[in-house]
């Protein structure tokens, strides 16, 4: 008999309402600190929605995802601002129901409905939320989970495009030298998305997103705060190529841009080998290329460094990699 009053179970879109409802409680009145049984309850039934919301998105032991229930789960999730209140509110769950958000996070920023990244679409209309989830690098105890949920959301070209323009970029650079080793790693993983950077947006289709990529690449690596970046940076082949093939654009704009970015790597005296056995391949074309290259106004700046580019590349010679010794 007990069986037939088992409760019915709750619809994605149900327990997105109720997940919504118990994070704007949290948000409003919980308080970690002080408590009473009352909040407590709501808070495990909080733990509980965020596991079943996890398991409808990823499956369990006895089930795959179903798609319709993922989409019906995905379009309530972004009708309000429940993405909000679990960034906001993470701090205030426990460590389980954390790690679940941030799962639930990352798994709906690739859920397609109606064959449209909605959570790209919402992201755009709310722009801050990434700066506080870049924030959170300085908050110890979600550092690691708001770090997993940003390398989710730039996944979406718009939204790597917004956080490489944005002021909150640049702490970046400080994050990367936490003390924290954890901290220091996982922003380290964040910042990796200059790969990302690459195919994403400097050889965009785009010529608005590519002039733009570009010019911000130049101005992050030409900053003296972060020139232990800009040598890491100047000894990727895969860099100096798509920085070459830059300087092929029509556009003057584009061209110029990459040139101040190229001529980093033509004046780094500590070239790796496969830098200089590009450099060398290309020499000819490059210095054709300088010779010609000229800007609209004067500019006496430009033409020092074009010329110290062409002296570095036409001094280069072969270098070899020695095998080493063997005793």
């Amino acid at each position: 008999m007990k069986g037939l009053f088992k409760s019915k179970p709750r619809t994605p879109v149900e327990l997105v309402r109720q997940t919504r409802e118990l994070l704007i409680f949290a948000d409003l009145h919980y308080n970690i600190h002080e408590t009473n049984k009352r909040d407590e309850e709501k808070m495990l039934e909080l733990t509980k929605l965020m596991r079943e919301l996890k398991s409808i998105l990823y499956g369990n032991s006895e089930s795959e995802p179903v798609a319709e229930a993922c989409a019906q789960l995905t379009q309530e999730f972004f009708r309000d601002n429940t993405l909000r209140l679990i960034i906001t509110c993470l701090s205030k769950l426990n460590l389980e129901a954390r790690k679940d958000a941030t799962q639930v996070v990352a798994n709906l920023q690739r859920q397609q409905v109606q064959s449209r990244l909605i959570a790209s679409d919402y992201l755009e209309a709310n722009k801050d939320l990434l700066d506080l989830l870049i924030s959170g690098y300085e908050n110890s105890d979600i550092a690691l989970l708001y770090g997993a949920m940003l390398r989710e959301c730039i996944r979406h070209q718009s939204i790597a495009r917004y956080v490489l323009e944005s002021e909150n970029m640049k702490k970046f650079f400080d994050y990367i030298q936490l003390p924290n080793f954890d901290i220091a790693s996982d922003a380290s993983a964040t910042f990796k998305f200059f790969a990302e950077y690459n195919s994403k947006l400097l050889e965009s289709s785009n010529y608005i997103t590519r002039r733009q990529a570009v010019k911000l690449l130049g101005d992050i690596l030409l900053d003296r705060a972060n020139s232990a970046i800009m040598m890491r940076y100047v000894r990727s082949k895969d860099n100096l190529m798509i920085l070459m093939n830059l300087l092929r654009e029509s556009s003057k704009n584009i061209q110029l841009e990459a040139f101040h970015v190229f001529k980093l790597f033509a004046a780094n005296q500590n070239k790796p080998p496969e830098i200089v056995s590009i450099l060398l391949a290309n020499r000819n074309k490059l210095l054709r290329f300088f010779g010609d290259f000229k800007i609209d106004k004067e500019d006496e700046q430009f033409e020092a460094d074009k010329a110290q580019v062409v002296r570095e590349i036409a001094a280069l010679e072969p270098t070899a990699l020695e095998p080493r010794d063997h005793p």
